[in-house]
């Protein structure tokens, strides 16, 4: 079987085009570059970079270069910056899986005469029934099936997660046994900005956009004055300047009128969404409520809820606790156990009634 792995330099992908090796495939090697610092002659950002020739050498595997800078500079870096400036917390690692990523790499598979495209994600593909389902990484820890939920059936029959059936500890262990020439490098969801700065990237790129504003609490009682809305998100409490005898949190966004609604934290829960742009990985479901899990954010654990497709791409997913901090531009995906049933873009936050 001829393989091509999507390598990036850092172990998990490293540790992928080894396992592949050693299962006996012909394996060869990409690498995208996205995005470049300023400042830096070649091709680097901190998830991928020219160190990663130095793996593949090692490896003994053919390895290419793929320039992609531009596709990902206007369906990523684009995409982020106007998310954030129309108040939404926008998570761009998914929007490059779907729009730069994954169609770039496949197409080089297929190039380049592949049966198959592996990647160092922590996730799983299974087939049933003629249906590729995506699945939770083994290390529910390091998952990244949340990444993943607008994979089509197309894509999924192509891919393979070499690494998706290992805990992480054991992927550094094999790493560390073979002698692999890696960093202990994670990714990151916004790779092209220099040392995690994002207010610094938003006012370099977006200054016209940003202004300072009102800082109002739920009843519209000015507070304060808030330093630009693309510099907070729903949840959060520091980094306010109120001098107030509670504890406030950030609530909402409203761009339309430039202003930060902040109140306690009891009102930052919330028991249902509508979600747009919503991507069934084994084709749309029949009518009626599915009983889930959905997990609105990486970080947070998946939580039991009812989802009924709308239509034109929506749904409504109402939450049978009510959930803290759901935030507009997230991802709200939806799982059954292990499996990945779709997800889509958290558009709207439903009130009490609504829910």
């Amino acid at each position: 079987m001829r393989v091509l792995v999507a390598m990036s330099g850092g172990v998990d992908s490293s540790v992928a085009a080894l396992l592949l090796k050693r299962e006996g495939h012909e394996v060869l090697g990409a690498t995208l570059n996205l995005w470049s610092y300023a400042g830096r002659l070649e091709p680097y950002n901190n998830c991928c970079s020219l160190e990663v020739a130095a793996v593949a050498k090692q490896l003994g595997i053919e390895h290419h270069f793929l320039d992609y800078g531009r596709l990902f500079e206007r369906e990523v870096v684009r995409r982020t910056i106007q998310k954030y400036l129309r108040g939404r917390t926008p998570n761009p690692c998914i929007w490059c899986n779907a729009l730069v990523r994954f169609p770039a790499l496949l197409a080089e598979a297929e190039r380049l005469g592949c049966d198959y495209l592996a990647t160092g994600h922590y996730a799983r593909v299974i087939k049933e029934n003629g249906v590729h389902h995506l699945l939770r990484g083994r290390d529910l820890e390091k998952d990244q099936s949340y990444f993943l939920y607008r994979l089509t059936q197309r894509e999924l029959a192509k891919l393979i997660f070499p690494v998706g059936d290992y805990l992480k500890e054991e992927v550094f262990t094999i790493a560390k046994e073979s002698g692999l020439l890696v960093k202990p490098r994670e990714s990151q969801d916004l790779c092209f900005v220099p040392d995690n700065d994002y207010r610094r990237f938003l006012l370099d790129h977006s200054r016209d956009g940003i202004r300072p504003g009102e800082i109002v609490d739920t009843s519209g009682r000015v507070l304060g004055r808030h330093e630009g809305l693309p510099f907070y998100t729903i949840g959060q409490r520091r980094g306010l300047g109120l001098a107030s005898g509670e504890r406030l949190y950030v609530l909402a966004l409203e761009p339309e009128r430039n202003r930060l609604i902040v109140g306690p934290e009891e009102a930052l829960y919330s028991r249902g969404l509508i979600a747009s742009e919503v991507n069934w990985l084994g084709g749309p479901p029949g009518a009626g409520e599915l009983e889930v899990e959905v997990k609105v954010r990486y970080r947070t654990p998946p939580a039991r809820a009812r989802v009924e497709p709308l239509g034109d791409g929506r749904a409504r997913v109402i939450f049978a606790e009510p959930q803290r901090a759901i935030t507009l531009g997230q991802a709200a995906v939806f799982y059954r156990d292990e499996r990945v049933l779709g997800g889509g873009v958290i558009e709207r936050i439903l009130s009490d009634a609504e829910a």
